[in-house]
């Protein structure tokens, strides 16, 4: 039974008694479950208890088919799949929804699988943790949560692009070999645009007059 690694960072966050376990010494079967039985959303490098979860109400989304993704090991294992998408420079993430079905292999417990989207530089963003089951196994999670009310919603930035990495909390398997897959589903983001600044739609105005300057020079020509 060889010893589990944990992630330098807080990348999945189960609950506040879960992380005064000392679980970066545990072995695979000493791990203790926790008594919390629901999905995990937290912000990146914060320490979060389990939250209530809201229906979203986006004013557009972003599909994304979860289908094949591989979660090879912690974030940032090469083996991991990584997807990017883009939303609109500046775009807020507000929401997030899911039907997924996932197995986890072998030692990995499907609470391990997790999928965490942030801005391109990776530094802003939420892992989202949709499995509860303390082994490995095949089993379908729906649901959905307000990021927004949850105090959990980020922008992207000015280059518009949502990076989503799927990773485990757990290193289990040999190196490179996946410890779970994303089977099928999708999981499905709520994008709000960002607004423009003061001075933006001061220079769009500008811009209509000059447009509008310059038609009625064509019409008196």
């Amino acid at each position: 039974m060889h010893k589990k690694t944990l992630v330098a960072r807080q990348w999945m966050i189960v609950a506040a008694a879960l992380g005064a376990m000392g679980l970066g010494s545990a072995h695979a079967g000493d791990r203790v479950p926790s008594a919390i039985q629901v999905p995990v959303l937290a912000e990146y490098g914060a320490l979060s208890s389990a939250v209530d979860l809201y229906a979203p109400s986006p004013y557009s989304s972003l599909v994304v088919d979860v289908a094949g993704a591989q979660s090879v090991g912690l974030p940032g294992d090469p083996g991991n799949t990584v997807k990017f998408f883009n939303v609109g420079a500046n775009a807020t993430i507000a929401s997030v929804d899911w039907n997924v079905t996932l197995t986890a292999f072998g030692e990995s417990w499907l609470a391990d699988m997790q999928v965490s989207f942030s801005s391109s530089a990776g530094n802003d963003g939420v892992v989202f943790t949709p499995g509860t089951e303390f082994f490995a196994g095949t089993k379908t999670y729906t649901g959905s949560a307000s990021l927004t009310d949850l105090g959990l919603a980020f922008n992207v930035q000015a280059d518009g692009i949502l990076r989503v990495e799927f990773s485990e909390s757990w290193k289990d398997g040999a190196p490179g070999v996946a410890d779970g897959q994303w089977d099928s589903g999708n999981i499905t983001f709520g994008v709000t645009a960002a607004v423009p600044e003061p001075s933006t739609y001061g220079l769009m105005a500008v811009g209509l007059i000059a447009v509008g300057a310059i038609a009625r020079r064509r019409k008196t020509a």
